[in-house]
């Protein structure tokens, strides 16, 4: 997937007021609690993301955001307005895209885009400059029922209308969620076409590879923020030495590598396994010649080791365990 190029905040943030500002919140739903005191805030001209799996607490904050659900405990500011006392007027400024297909299924792409102009007082004809990139694909199907839609095609409808009045700020809850790689590409694209007009996109994702396609991200686990920044600057903040293994047995080899006396971890990735070392000042490949030894004398004598740059899902897995066990303490 494309890398986005951070041109709007190379610094990490702005002087102007945010679009998005949270302070302390907190939702519980029973004694399941989940935001814990998050607080964030998110500057003009972002592409902004929040990179979570499921159960982090990313559709409750959005649900906040756009004054759909109100907070426990805490403030939430958006657009300069806050979401509980100002909602009449936040509203029609926003557009927002729901995490699960939210659109009318028995209504054609035209009618459904028709009905969302209508309710923000507008219309399609006026509105077509800024939905055209994304409208221009669904045209063809402007008689078909959106149940009968492909899911990239379902995507950028729901798009279209979330954008049909000019919203000042666009927010998407996992909009790419169960849409083939392609469509997860081109959809992606568009934001990033969006941004650079000078919309303000927040958008939730669980997959870790689209961190990438954002200025700048949370990452959010458990109802807490475990860190905020540029996604380059997130990996390049990684402190510790890591490798890459690869070989047959993954099981037994993971078993294995949990062993090692200077080890911090060891997770699975796809066909290979990341160990990080504890030494902070030992060299990635002197780390990765140990380790090779040490597989070998384990009778792993395929298995293959070297140093690698740390990915956003390396950063998560750590600064997510080191948060289990602080909260453990």
């Amino acid at each position: 997937m494309q890398t986005r190029t951070h041109a709007h905040n190379p610094d990490g943030g702005s002087t102007d007021d945010p679009v998005v500002w949270t302070e302390n919140l907190v939702k519980t739903y029973g004694d399941e609690v989940a935001l814990d005191g998050l607080s964030v805030s998110i500057h003009p001209g972002e592409l902004f993301g929040f990179i979570g799996p499921d159960g982090a607490g990313k559709t409750t904050l959005f649900r906040i955001l756009t004054s759909l659900l109100t907070p426990d405990e805490g403030t939430a500011r958006v657009l300069g307005l806050d979401v509980v006392d100002d909602y009449r007027a936040l509203r029609p400024r926003l557009g927002y895209m729901a995490g699960e297909f939210s659109l009318y299924p028995d209504l054609s792409v035209k009618e459904n885009l028709q009905f969302y102009a209508s309710v923000f007082g507008t219309t399609v004809e006026e509105q077509m400059d800024m939905i055209r990139p994304v409208y221009k694909q669904l045209k063809p199907f402007d008689d078909r029922r959106a149940a009968d839609l492909s899911g990239g095609m379902k995507q950028k409808l729901a798009l279209s209308c979330a954008l049909v009045h000019r919203p000042d700020l666009l927010i998407l809850d996992e909009p790419t969620t169960g849409v083939d790689a392609v469509s997860r590409r081109d959809f992606w694209d568009t934001l990033t076409q969006l941004s650079d007009e000078g919309l303000p996109v927040v958008v939730s994702t669980p997959y870790m590879d689209e961190a990438s396609r954002c200025d700048r991200v949370a990452l959010i686990q458990d109802g807490s923020i475990l860190t905020v920044d540029a996604p380059e600057q997130i990996q390049r903040d990684y402190e510790w030495p890591l490798v890459a293994v690869r070989g047959p047995d993954h099981h037994r080899m993971l078993k294995a590598l949990r062993s090692v006396d200077h080890g911090r971890s060891v997770f699975p990735f796809g066909d290979e396994l990341h160990y990080t070392d504890a030494r902070r000042d030992k060299a990635p490949a002197a780390v990765a010649e140990e380790v090779h030894a040490f597989l070998r004398e384990q009778g792993f004598d395929e298995a293959e080791v070297q140093p690698i740059e740390a990915g956003i899902e390396d950063v998560f897995m750590a600064l997510g365990s080191a948060s289990e066990v602080e909260a453990a303490v």
